[in-house]
């Protein structure tokens, strides 16, 4: 079964994005399953995989990065440009690693499927 990390880097500071929620969630036809959520840490990691054993099927990540870029000053920008980025995703090959980062800045964002 596949194995799932994510981090997150803010492009705008040029640094990692503690601080910042992170749920995963099975997306199948009887509607959203949570499976787990982690917090990242200085490093912008979670301190364990989001999900050790995924088996094939589409998967959400929702990054909540509404309260960090409050914190970070963009408190007078009500609402924000970006709050909650989903990114939705399929995992076909049951044995291999998923890494799905997060490069954020308070108005884009982009993802890549890493190593």
């Amino acid at each position: 079964m596949a194995r799932l990390t994510t981090h997150i880097l803010d492009t705008a500071s040029g640094r990692p994005a503690a601080g910042i929620t992170v749920e995963l969630l099975s997306i199948g036809e009887s509607g959203e399953a949570f499976i787990s959520k982690t917090v990242t840490n200085d490093d912008g990691r979670g301190d364990g995989p989001l999900a050790d054993a995924l088996p094939d099927g589409v998967y959400e990540l929702r990054f909540h990065v509404g309260d960090y870029f409050r914190a970070g000053g963009q408190r007078n920008a009500e609402p924000l440009f970006l709050d909650v980025v989903p990114i939705r995703f399929g995992v076909t090959g049951t044995e291999d690693h998923y890494h799905v980062p997060l490069l954020i800045s308070p108005f884009g964002y982009s993802t890549y499927r890493g190593s």
